[in-house]
């Protein structure tokens, strides 16, 4: 009998899965009967836009944490596809920082000239998978949202590529119920215009308090101040941006920091990070893992130990995105079509525990670019996946971070070179700071 595959998710995880199944299918193997659940009306997962916040017009939890005008916060030379380079897509050479539209049409070429769209049933959003031991099967529970009609169907395997950027993790301190301005997460931020003119209060120091921080500023908030529990971000930035340590509590308008300090503010922003979370999972197959380089129970990154019929892509904390997710997605397909072997679970947990010490001797986060690296690598070598050149790109990664350093607001107008064409990105016709018009025809103008 054909093996049945579900693939839970249709961001560029999943896209990777299905584009791995039907590379395979184009060389003339029989691939198994794959579904792709998704349930946004498009594929791209979060790089699809929304007004909406909260719940979609069905009621579900808003997967998307997209914003308006948001670029990519990495050079387009550390994500491009080996086998659907940019130059290839869009006819010419293109800068090396993108924003959403941009980046998203890049990924919306590619699935279509794969040609797999067949595979996913849209606006369909997964309730419930369970596993039966005596069947070896899983039950997924889906509800088609257009329709309103739920379906009920089994699978030998269920690939989750859902992410893990959607469920917020928000904090609480004394005194956010008497604040009488604005409070969200950066899950719920969606334009920068929103605070022009007011002084905003950011609460984290990862990726998305820089950025969210850099937008508002880039837009016209009067003042930015981060709120850092650990370490500052450490940037040289603007005047009107300060680092504060801990926030305590917020009172009369003003927040206090720990140390001593107190700020007016008319907003405050959560950039405190996302959880693993599968609302639609049981105990027994769900992932707990912090967000790390290593995670736990995943062999080799992917098999869900506690059932190696079960797979997670795109789990990781992440240097490498769309292309390690290529790496992921060819070494899943190649255990389901019986060309990899998975150990037993022993072999497997001592695998998992050696990755995870050897993530932990890593002298400082740019040691995590060369070992993400290997681990792309390590994949790639097993499969047929295409492949490019691993060493370019962690180079790439690390210069991309001294240009941060160099310049908060500056490092997207620099050039990389392409790790498969090996040629340089030209620059961009207007700088970032001065670039207010993020759409496809604005980017491509020149």
């Amino acid at each position: 009998m054909t093996k049945r595959v579900a693939i839970i998710g249709a961001g560029p995880s999943g896209l990777s899965q299905l584009h791995a199944f039907q590379s395979a299918a184009n060389k003339g193997i029989n691939i198994p009967h794959i579904v792709c659940y998704e349930k946004q009306s498009a594929w791209g997962g979060l790089w699809n836009y929304t007004w909406r916040t909260g719940v979609d017009e069905h009621g579900n939890n808003c997967h998307g944490s997209m914003y308006k005008n948001l670029w990519s916060n990495g050079p387009k030379e550390g994500l491009e596809y080996a086998d659907y380079t940019f130059e290839q897509h869009f006819k010419k050479a293109i800068p090396s920082y993108l924003p959403r539209p941009v980046l998203l049409d890049y990924i919306n070429g590619r699935a279509e000239k794969a040609g797999i769209g067949k595979y996913i049933r849209f606006n369909t959003n997964v309730r419930d998978v369970r596993y039966n031991v005596v069947k070896a099967k899983f039950t997924v529970t889906a509800r088609d949202c257009l329709k309103d009609k739920e379906f009920v169907e089994d699978y030998d395997h269920v690939i989750v590529a859902s992410g893990h950027f959607s469920m917020p993790n928000v904090p609480y301190y004394d005194g956010f119920e008497h604040f009488s301005g604005r409070i969200l997460h950066a899950h719920d931020f969606r334009d920068a215009r929103e605070f022009e003119g007011q002084d905003i209060l950011i609460v984290g120091s990862s990726y998305s308090a820089e950025d969210i921080g850099s937008q508002c500023w880039k837009y016209g908030s009067k003042t930015v101040t981060i709120s850092y529990r650990n370490n500052p971000i450490g940037y040289d930035w603007p005047p009107n941006f300060s680092e504060l340590p801990t926030l305590l509590f917020v009172k009369d308008g003003k927040a206090y920091f720990k140390n001593g300090q107190s700020k007016k503010i008319d907003a405050i922003i959560l950039c405190t990070g996302y959880k693993h979370y599968f609302s639609f999972l049981p105990d027994d197959l769900r992932l707990k893992t912090e967000n790390r380089l290593a995670t736990s129970d995943l062999y080799k990154g992917t098999v869900f130990n506690p059932n190696s019929a079960m797979f997670y892509l795109g789990m990781q904390d992440q240097w490498y995105t769309f292309n390690m997710f290529d790496a992921q997605a060819w070494y899943v397909r190649d255990i389901i079509l019986g060309k990899i072997v998975v150990p037993d679970e022993r072999l497997r947990v001592l695998d998992i525990a050696a990755r995870q010490k050897a993530e932990e001797r890593l002298e400082d986060s740019l040691a995590g670019i060369f070992y993400q690296g290997a681990y792309v690598s390590e994949l790639i070598n097993e499969t047929d996946c295409p492949r490019f050149e691993i060493g370019m790109t962690n180079r790439a990664f690390i210069e991309y971070v001294g240009h941060k350093k160099e310049g908060i607001m500056t490092f997207r107008d620099q050039c990389f070179k392409s790790a498969i064409t090996k040629r340089l990105a030209p620059m961009h016709h207007t700088r970032w700071t001065e670039a207010m018009d993020v759409s496809l025809e604005s980017y491509l103008a020149k």
